[in-house]
């Protein structure tokens, strides 16, 4: 699952240089997709997509799953 997981990311860098012109996506993005993939590659794909189609919607479901500074988050899973 690794592998095929670190295949994506690859493509997913391949997606954004050619929507966004940017050699890779942020630090930031790849964060949000692992968090929201909550370690299913399935939900890795998805988010992956999202990520490339609109980076803010997966940002807004990825900080429903973290911890805030005041206590935990959301704790559901809706990404």
């Amino acid at each position: 699952m690794a592998a095929a997981a670190l295949d994506l990311l690859e493509l997913v860098e391949f997606a954004w240089h050619d929507c966004y012109g940017d050699v890779t996506p942020g630090e930031d993005v790849v964060e949000d997709i692992l968090t929201c993939s909550q370690g299913d590659l399935a939900q890795m794909i998805q988010f992956a997509r999202l990520a490339v189609e609109d980076a803010r919607d997966l940002r807004l479901s990825a900080d429903e799953i973290r911890p805030s500074k005041n206590g935990p988050g959301a704790g559901g899973l809706t990404c």
